[in-house]
Formats: structure tokens, C-alpha cells, sequence
């Protein structure tokens, strides 16, 4: 089956090819303008918490990475840089664990947590407009989209359920939890959402719901527990039956898996639909969600290894979760782009 190009239909945010981000009025398709420009050969960038980590920084806590939105704004915008300068077409925000909900319960007032969720927006703005500006622009490259990162409710239980997906909540008060984040992010210009490491399909779905009233593009990313169902349970089958004809979707795959089942689910993907795939797994560690440590990696092929199968199972969007480098980022660009 073949896949379809993107709609073109209005993300959140910007223009291209100049410095500089705009407000939401003035989107333009950003995301069909890159799929076009790169042949939809579209490079994501890795991991933002396990990054921070393996700098230093201290992400055992439970909001993660986005705690040093406050504490260390610049280390975050540092690992933009350096997964756009890697290659990145697209950076997420550092929003991934940053929810009100998760920033109240820190202590932070509402206005507080609304003003550092904007604030993930700005420092993958900034760390994008002043690549541009010292050189970016003079690369033949698609000035790099911004993705206002959605994770799921069970991050922010921080228990390890977005790898179970061992909670359920009503379409209401998912929209609760989530609405006002994506709101937040659109005010502040992103181009996109990543709506990703979803272990349940309601979820997923009342997440793509809330983007459709807003007009925001998305793509829509799981957890699997093997290679044909997510980590509820849910089938591969039954997950694209659901979400395939929404309108403002703009890839579907898979993230924070174990790399072997990529291959499989992205066939599995494109056997049933022409929406494009987009996939970026773990290193191939294994995180224990209550221990909050990483175990190695079983020994066999590592992540580069996988790559070219990736590609070949027509995956069209492709990066890195937990434990990848930017040197992996680099590794995908030099596939993709030759």
C-alpha cells in the first residue's frame, strides 16, 4: 500500500525559511512543507530526559525532565541544539512529563506551570531560530519544526504505566488533564503535536479528538508490548482501524519499544494504511519503571543495526527514545539523506 502525503492542513504554528516564531494564525502547513522538501524521508531528534541524565543531571523525580525547565532552562536548550545540529527535522518540546496537573502537584501554582510549558516551546524555538541564523539556513535543510510534546496520563502517575497502560479514565477527564497543555503550547507557536509513549487506545483517541477541535496536526505514537499489540493489550489491527481517517493526522507508529518490534509493527502499519509511519525506539535497554534504573541491552544487534530495516519497512519518520544519542541522530540524517 502506498502512503498518502500529508494533508497540509494547518499546524499550531509557524513559517519557514526565516528566524524567528509565529503565533498560530499564521500556520501554513509546515509539516506537508517538509514532507515534500525531505521526499518524506523526515528526521526526529532523541530523548530529552535519559539525555539530561547521561550529562548529569539528576531526572529521578516525578516530573522528569521538565523539572529543569526551571531549574536549568539552558541544559534543555543546549540538547536541542544538539540534536538539530545532528540532523533533526523536527525537536519536541520538553512538555513530555510537563502537564499542570504534574507541575501543581510540584508545588507550582497554575500560572507557574502554564508559564513553564510555554517556556518548552521557546527553548526549541530558540535553539532552532539561532541554528538557522548562525548557519542552519545555508545547509539546503527545511528550517526544523517545533512539536509540542503530549505525553500520556500514566507518565505523570510516574509509576511505569505508560508501559502497561494500568489506568482508564473518561474521554472528560482525559480532556481535563491534557486540554490545557496543548492549549498552552499552541499559544506559544508550535507547529505540531507529538502525541507519543501512548499505552491506550481511548487515550490516544481523546487526545486526537481535542487536537481536531483545535486544527492542530499530530502524529500519534505507542508503547508496544510485543510486536502486534500496544501495552494494554490493544491489537495493532484495531489501533489503526480507529485512528486512520482522522483528519489532521499526520504520521502513526511507535516509540520507548524495544527496537526488534519495530520492523513488524511498522509492516503491520502500512499493510493496513497509507498514513505514513513514523518510529523511534529505546537504545534497546530496558527501564524498570518502579526502580527507576536501566538495564543493558540483551546482547545481539544494537540500534544502528536496525536502522536500514527501518527504512526498508517504509518507516518515514524516524528517531530515537530512552538512551539514544545525538550520534544516533546523526547516524538516521546519513541514512535518509544519503
Amino acid at each position: 500500500m502506498g502512503v498518502k502525503s500529508p494533508t497540509g492542513s494547518a499546524g499550531a504554528a509557524s513559517g519557514t525559511g526565516a528566524t524567528g516564531s509565529a503565533g498560530a494564525a499564521s500556520a501554513t502547513g509546515v509539516f506537508a512543507e517538509l514532507w515534500e522538501q525531505t521526499g518524506g524521508k523526515i528526521v526526529l531528534d532523541g530523548p530529552m530526559g535519559t539525555e539530561l541524565e547521561l550529562r548529569g543531571y539528576d531526572v529521578n523525580d516525578a516530573l522528569w525532565s521538565a523539572k529543569y525547565l526551571s531549574e536549568d532552562p539552558s541544559a534543555i536548550k543546549r540538547i536541542h541544539r544538539d540534536y538539530i545540529e545532528a540532523g533533526a527535522d523536527i525537536v519536541t518540546c520538553a512538555s513530555y512529563q510537563g502537564s499542570v496537573p504534574g507541575f501543581m502537584d510540584a508545588g507550582y501554582s497554575q500560572g507557574e506551570a502554564e508559564r513553564l510549558i510555554a517556556l518548552s516551546a521557546l527553548l526549541a524555538q530558540e535553539a532552532r531560530d539561532e541554528w538557522w541564523a548562525a548557519g542552519g539556513s545555508a545547509t539546503g535543510r527545511h528550517l526544523p519544526l517545533v512539536a509540542g510534546d503530549v505525553g500520556p496520563y500514566g507518565a505523570y502517575l510516574a509509576d511505569g504505566s505508560e508501559y502497561t497502560g494500568d489506568y482508564e479514565l473518561t474521554e472528560a477527564e482525559y480532556r481535563d488533564f491534557h486540554l490545557r497543555r496543548m492549549k498552552v503550547l499552541a499559544e506559544a507557536g508550535v507547529d505540531l503535536y507529538a502525541v507519543e509513549t501512548m499505552p491506550r487506545l481511548d487515550e490516544a483517541l481523546a487526545c486526537a479528538h481535542m487536537l481536531e477541535e483545535l486544527g492542530a496536526d499530530y502524529w500519534l505514537s505507542f508503547t508496544y508490548r510485543n510486536d502486534h499489540q500496544i501495552s494494554n493489550g490493544t491489537e495493532l489491527a484495531d489501533v489503526v482501524a480507529a485512528v486512520r481517517d482522522l483528519p489532521h493526522l499526520q504520521a502513526l507508529g511507535v516509540n520507548c519499544t524495544p527496537p526488534e518490534y519495530v520492523e513488524t509493527i511498522a509492516r503491520g502499519i502500512r499493510a493496513l494504511c497509507d498514513v505514513p509511519v513514523c518510529a523511534y525506539p529505546n537504545s534497546g535497554e530496558t527501564y524498570d519503571g518502579h526502580a527507576k534504573c536501566w538495564h543493558e541491552a540483551p546482547a545481539g544487534e544494537g540500534f544502528g543495526d536496525y536502522l536500514p530495516r527501518w527504512a526498508d519497512a517504509g518507516v518515514a519518520l524516524i528517531g530515537g527514545c530512552c538512551r539514544t544519542r545525538p550520534a544516533d541522530i546523526e547516524r538516521i540524517a546519513h541514512l535518509l539523506r544519503g
